[in-house]
């Protein structure tokens, strides 16, 4: 007898992931389609739509052969109507997606839908870095920071599926605003996006301290790559991972994990895992730090599209 298979689709700002899972977790089969080709004239939900019956029929598998589907997306997702009910980076014609309705409309198929960050939380545990752990804290480092809480085995998704915006704790009560409206929150902080705004006035402060390099498209890799050539950058990186973890800080205190699984580019680096894992535990309550793990994620760019699934065979 054939293992059931299920479609994962990881909905992202620019971009949609397609996956054919099995029960497993292994994908067997997978693709990516833009969803702002056209800048998003073309709703991203009518888009990923139209590519499911492409990437189905490009995986040889019939509609009828698909047990469920799993959705991962970004922004705010009420988990319980599968709709898209808040801030997605103002992505247009976004807001207000029917997703969980307008799949199981037009393919009759159990379809559930989840945020991408807590996706990607379940993910890691199902298959990553995770695995045989029940509560763990998922942080995702990138162009913002967001995150999934699993207490007791179970995803933290508060009354909407709202529960596990991380980049909004705030960690500077008198600090800079923060696109969300607030002042002082981690992600203005914490974030890739921070890390490099902080370098890039260091650089317009003083060029003559930074190589050709920097002239253009700074990023977290050049920074990293720099950081024991440059004599401006190690303390920069240092107060950025001292405010990340600062946010980490707070959530052992409130959660009481057993791992804090770091993903995003960053997360690679070995000597910024090793920093923030020394800083957390040299501030955190003794019995908190007993058994604690901060450790780099391990599915990458699958984790949304692996959780998604997690979240469906789960939720039967």
């Amino acid at each position: 007898m054939m293992n059931k298979v299920y479609l994962g689709i990881d909905i992202g700002g620019t971009a949609a992931k397609f996956g054919i899972v099995d029960e497993n977790g292994n994908i067997l089969h997978r693709d990516e389609f833009s969803v702002s080709f056209d800048g998003y004239d073309t709703p991203i939900l009518e888009t990923v739509l139209d590519k499911t019956d492409y990437f189905v029929a490009s995986s040889g598998l019939d509609i009828a052969e698909i047990s469920g589907i799993g959705i991962s997306a970004t922004g705010q997702i009420d988990s319980e109507k599968g709709e898209v009910i808040g801030s997605a980076g103002h992505i247009k014609n976004w807001v207000g997606s029917k997703i969980k309705e307008s799949f199981e409309k037009k393919y009759s198929i159990k379809t559930i839908v989840i945020n991408d960050a807590n996706s990607a939380a379940l993910g890691e545990k199902w298959m990553g870095a995770g695995v045989g752990y029940k509560n763990i804290v998922a942080i995702t480092i990138g162009t913002g920071v967001g995150g999934g809480i699993i207490v007791d085995d179970k995803i933290l998704l508060g009354k909407r599926g709202l529960a596990g915006e991380i980049g909004h704790i705030v960690i500077h009560g008198s600090g800079e605003s923060c696109s969300c409206g607030n002042v002082g929150c981690m992600e203005r902080y914490a974030s890739t996006t921070a890390l490099v705004r902080k370098v890039a006035a260091a650089k317009e402060k003083d060029p003559t301290t930074f190589s050709e390099e920097f002239n253009d498209n700074i990023n977290g890799r050049k920074i990293f790559d720099a950081i024991n050539e440059n004599i401006v950058i190690p303390q920069i990186v240092d107060e950025w991972v001292e405010d990340i973890s600062l946010g980490i800080i707070s959530l052992v205190h409130i959660f009481n994990p057993e791992k804090v699984i770091i993903g995003g580019g960053v997360s690679g680096r070995k000597e910024f895992i090793e920093s923030l894992s020394k800083k957390v535990h040299e501030k955190v309550m003794p019995r908190f730090s007993e058994g604690l793990e901060i450790v780099p994620a391990k599915l990458g760019n699958d984790a949304g599209l692996i959780g998604a699934i997690y979240y469906l065979i789960e939720s039967k």
